[in-house]
């Protein structure tokens, strides 16, 4: 799916779903946040290959996802854990392609181009397929 929605030639991409304290260990450890976060990427495309207009023909990274927020932001938002973590993986993937969330103007686009994203990978697959709510220890 990702060549033929994003039009990629191709993608190295690791996603890796971790709870909550690993999450604000990487968080610390690698942006010196405080906290757990929903989604961390990180880009390995060599320096000069990501262009800023999104027009990225591969992709290079990883993606660290935090289960716990899926699961606490899909019961805020009224929705599964299962589309939360697809979000969460298309939010990081447009990083991964040149989107920007710091601004506000930036941070529109780049949500109006994950709900797109999101609505034609739902369209295709239903999310809620992947299974059952996971059973997390305390």
């Amino acid at each position: 799916m990702l060549t033929e929605l994003l039009e990629l030639e191709a993608f190295d991409l690791s996603i890796i779903i971790v709870r909550a304290p690993e999450m604000a260990h990487i968080n610390q450890s690698f942006l010196q946040h405080e906290g757990s976060t929903d989604v961390i990427t990180f880009d390995y495309a060599e320096t000069g290959t990501r262009n800023t207009q999104h027009a990225t023909r591969s992709l290079h990274g990883e993606l660290f996802i935090c289960i716990n927020d899926a699961i606490a932001q899909a019961r805020e938002f009224r929705t599964t854990w299962q589309s939360e973590l697809a979000r969460y993986v298309i939010h990081g993937v447009l990083h991964l392609r040149g989107y920007d969330d710091i601004r506000a103007a930036d941070r529109r686009k780049m949500k109006r181009e994950e709900t797109r994203l999101l609505q034609e990978i739902t369209r295709l697959f239903p999310l809620k397929e992947l299974g059952r709510r996971p059973r997390l220890a305390p």
